[in-house]
């Protein structure tokens, strides 16, 4: 049995949501319709790759590898 998901885990999950919803936000910026879905169904992809990792410090890295990556990506994506 998986152990129960502990208060840094609800946190966690959050914050991803957080940057998920930030980065779709933020690719409605992207003037070509195609290029922006295209986007949008890659991030959803590499979001919904890591849905299922449970270790909180495997997380903490996808997290700051998303940041990067959607900084580099979008650049006038900020505040995520």
């Amino acid at each position: 049995m998986p152990p129960s998901p502990t208060l840094k885990h609800f946190i966690l999950k959050q914050q991803v949501l957080d940057l998920y919803r930030h980065v779709i936000r933020a690719s409605r910026a992207i003037p070509d319709l195609a290029t922006r879905k295209e986007t949008v169904a890659w991030i959803r992809s590499d979001f919904e790759r890591n849905k299922h990792v449970e270790d909180v410090a495997m997380i903490e890295d996808a997290l700051k590898v998303a940041r990067r990556e959607i900084k580099r990506i979008l650049p006038h994506s900020n505040d995520c």
